[in-house]
């Protein structure tokens, strides 16, 4: 019961790192006049990713076990498989409850062009990143491909603040006050660096209890350290920050609430991995690659839709909720 309960205040402590660290680093866009498609993009998104992205680093570097490595992959893994899946499925259903606001359901309000580029990104580079676990752990190679997934994600960025393809949608959001200096409208760059600072250190230190009790935990109930990670880290961590794509459908801005979820896709699926790749031998197991091809399918299925009938409809999305209940079966069973 102790472990658990202290898995739990990690988990809030980690909540409580990055949604500080978002917010600082959304002040700091805003201080170099970026636009706000582009801080909810790209500083946002990379703000929710963190969680996911530091966790494997801390089970990778500060434990020498191989449980760590197995806590490590998970959570990389995991990430992808959650947001092309159960964060899909949650926003299809979110778009079902407010059917009656829309004169154009089931079609959704989505700029095609801008999920189309999304996908591409994520489903070409994290196709790349999975080849890497069949071509042997030579450096050279761990190291080649790393860069490249690290620089393509460069380039989606480059793309993302010129604008890119396709009519993006201006939403006018009220940015939250700095909660360094919630006082003033206008912070300075040092307390906004303070924040940033202040926040990656819950991150670290909530992370760090984290990958251990996951370690005592799955000990305990015999369930493998890497299914435990893939499962738990992705949920508590980023779903909730996902939840703000609801808020969006409300307000019928389905473009900026699929974009939160595919954005954070191209990030995690490429510069997450790339990590994973230069840290660990990168050799994924039968069930790793599983949810590897769920995530493919369910995100592939929503691109079908989006190449081909050039829109995208509610009852897509929720398929993905259906693989990812149909993995968790399989995992209570037992059978991966």
């Amino acid at each position: 019961m102790t472990n658990w309960l202290l898995l739990l205040v990690a988990l809030a402590v980690i909540l409580l790192g990055a949604t500080v660290f978002t917010n600082g680093l959304e002040w700091f866009g805003k201080k170099l006049n970026l636009s706000d498609g582009a801080v909810g993009s790209i500083f946002a998104a990379v703000g929710t990713a963190l969680p996911e992205t530091l966790i494997p680093i801390i089970a990778i570097l500060f434990d020498s076990r191989a449980a760590g490595h197995e806590i490590g992959i998970g959570a990389i893994i995991g990430a992808p498989f959650m947001l092309g899946t159960l964060a899909f499925c949650i926003s299809g259903i979110a778009v079902m409850v407010n059917r009656r606001k829309r004169d154009d359901y089931p079609v959704m309000r989505v700029d095609t062009m801008v999920m189309r580029r999304d996908m591409e990104y994520f489903l070409v580079l994290y196709a790349l990143a999975i080849a890497a676990s069949f071509l042997g752990g030579h450096p050279v190679i761990k190291t080649f491909i790393a860069l490249v997934l690290f620089l393509a994600y460069c380039g989606y960025v480059l793309t993302t603040l010129r604008g890119g393809a396709g009519n993006h949608e201006v939403e006018e959001a009220d940015l939250d006050p700095c909660y360094f200096a919630p006082g003033t409208h206008n912070p300075s760059l040092a307390i906004i660096a303070a924040q940033v600072a202040a926040s990656l250190f819950l991150i670290v230190w909530g992370s760090y209890i984290f990958v251990d009790k996951v370690q005592a935990i799955s000990a305990r109930i015999g369930v493998a350290p890497f299914v435990l990670a893939m499962i738990i880290a992705p949920i508590a961590t980023e779903l909730p920050e996902k939840f703000n794509s609801v808020i969006w459908i409300n307000k019928g801005k389905d473009t900026l609430a699929i974009g939160n979820i595919t954005g954070a896709m191209v990030f995690q699926g490429a510069v997450i991995t790339a990590i994973g790749i230069m840290m660990t031998e990168w050799r994924l197991d039968a069930t790793a690659l599983t949810t590897v091809g769920i995530t493919f399918a369910s995100v592939g299925l929503a691109y079908c839709q989006i190449r081909w009938k050039r829109h995208l409809t509610p009852g897509t999305l929720l398929v993905g909720g259906v693989f990812y209940l149909a993995f968790i079966a399989f995992i209570a069973m037992g059978r991966t």
